[in-house]
C-alpha cells in the first residue's frame, strides 16, 4: 500500500514514525530514508535503539530555505539511489521517504524517478511518501492520503522550534 502525508500542517514525519514504531512493535522490519534533513533530530535517537528499524539521511545538515544546491541534489539523488537498493533486496516490509514531496517540489529529485520507483514497490511492503506539495502524479498512485491541516500555530506568535517538541 502506498500512504501519503501531506499538507502544509505540522504532524507529516511524525505520523509516519508513529506508524514506524507500531511496525516495529509488531515485528516488521522498517526503513526511513529520510530526504533534505542532515540533523540528528531528536527521534534519531530513540529509533537508532529499536533494532528493527533502520534510518538514512539524504540531506546535507539542514533543512534547504531558497535554492538547492549541487550538494542537495547528488546527496538526495544518492538516497533514492539507495533506495531502490533497498527495494531490490525485499528486506523491509514498511519504507518510509521522508520529505521526498519536498525534494521534488525543489526539483532535487526528478518526479518520473520518484514515479517508477513507487510503481516497482513489492505488493507486500507498505511505503509512506512525506512532505507538502505531494505532486498529483503521486496522490494518483497512492492508497491513502492524509493532508494535515495547519489551523492554527504557535510559531506564528513568535515561538521558536523546541527541542523534543520540532525537533
Amino acid at each position: 500500500m502506498i500512504h501519503i502525508y501531506t499538507g502544509g500542517g505540522k504532524g507529516k514525519t511524525t505520523a509516519a514514525l508513529g506508524l514506524a514504531l507500531r511496525a516495529a512493535g509488531a515485528g516488521l522490519k522498517v526503513y526511513i530514508g529520510q530526504f533534505i534533513k542532515g540533523k540528528n533530530y531528536s527521534e534519531l535517537k530513540t529509533l537508532k535503539k529499536i533494532k528493527n528499524i533502520k534510518v538514512e539521511q539524504f540531506g546535507r545538515g539542514c533543512f534547504i530555505k531558497g535554492r538547492p544546491n549541487k550538494k542537495d541534489i547528488e546527496t538526495a539523488k544518492n538516497g533514492l539511489e539507495k533506495v531502490k537498493e533497498i527495494l531490490g533486496r525485499k528486506k523491509y516490509e514498511v519504507i518510509i521517504l521522508d520529505e521526498i514531496n519536498v525534494a521534488i517540489k525543489l526539483n532535487i529529485l526528478r518526479l518520473k524517478e520518484v514515479v517508477k520507483l513507487i510503481e516497482k514497490i513489492p505488493k507486500k511492503t507498505e511505503i509512506i511518501l512525506t512532505g507538502r506539495w505531494a505532486h498529483p502524479k503521486i496522490l494518483k498512485l497512492a492508497h491513502l492520503i492524509t493532508e494535515m491541516k495547519e489551523i492554527k500555530h504557535y510559531y506564528k506568535k513568535g515561538v521558536k522550534a523546541r527541542k523534543g517538541i520540532e525537533y
